[in-house]
């Protein structure tokens, strides 16, 4: 463990766990790194056993989570760069906001608050969550044809197969409902201080062919991040879908995350 460095917190989103960020922990961890990598609420444990009882985390929701991580962070000897995918992207953003990280890389997030016009494709993603409102308190399997949509759509059929077996899981809907209606809220869960001149450094990283979380929804972000005086970088990656963490090539984007965010101006 390289302890003069600075911890690395990696934050999972919606329909997967921990087990996602296995390929950049090994990366890493073979750099030195100390690297935390813990599911949500509910979602730690076998994939097969959270997919016959999601019951651990149905009502999960965004603020349970950034309560989760805040409790990890909090008892660390150093505030950790915090690297977060989707939802966890957003959850990122929240901690920066707490003050609970010394840089931050939201890829492909999930909306914070402000964020208006959502693409056909995002909505089209989320659908099988919000279609009934019910799921608010469920937690929702996607079948492979959803997931190859929203996660996996660079991949052949049985390379996005073999994707769904080992990292799909149930994903509790109340994080989706509360993203989906956070304008008409003013205490919403996902409110993100975008004034908040002390943040931490972030970096918003988006897929050119995401369908969860497209580049409009992420260029949306960083405009609104940019209100504040804090370091705020955006950049793309073209041909990359939601599964970037796991799709071939995954290697820049986990080497360009961990560069940009431990670069001298962002440890300040």
């Amino acid at each position: 463990m390289q302890t003069s460095e600075h911890p690395i917190v990696l934050i999972h989103g919606l329909w997967l766990n921990a087990l996602s960020w296995e390929h950049w922990v090994e990366r890493y961890q073979g750099r030195g790194y100390d690297v935390i990598a813990r599911s949500w609420p509910g979602a730690e444990g076998d994939i097969a056993d959270l997919r016959t009882d999601p019951s651990a985390m149905e009502d999960v929701g965004i603020q349970e989570v950034v309560d989760h991580y805040a409790k990890i962070i909090g008892a660390l000897d150093r505030k950790p760069i915090i690297i977060g995918h989707s939802f966890g992207g957003l959850v990122t953003q929240i901690l920066l906001d707490e003050g609970l990280g010394v840089a931050g890389v939201a890829i492909d997030s999930a909306p914070i608050k402000g964020v208006y016009r959502l693409p056909w494709s995002t909505l089209r993603s989320g659908f099988p969550a919000l279609k009934r409102p019910g799921n608010r308190h469920r937690a929702v399997m996607l079948t492979h044809d959803e997931f190859h949509y929203a996660f996996t759509n660079t991949m052949t059929d049985e390379q996005s197969q073999a994707a769904y077996a080992r990292y799909a899981v149930p994903g509790p809907g109340r994080p989706l409902f509360q993203a989906a209606f956070a304008n008409f809220n003013p205490h919403a869960a996902s409110k993100v201080d975008v004034h908040n001149d002390h943040r931490a450094p972030l970096l918003i990283i988006a897929g050119g062919v995401d369908h969860v979380s497209p580049p409009s929804i992420n260029h949306s972000i960083a405009k609104l991040q940019h209100k504040s005086k804090a370091l705020t970088a955006y950049k793309e990656f073209p041909g990359r879908s939601h599964f970037i963490l796991g799709q071939e090539g995954w290697e820049e984007v986990a080497d360009f995350a961990l560069e940009w965010a431990t670069a001298p101006r962002s440890l300040d």
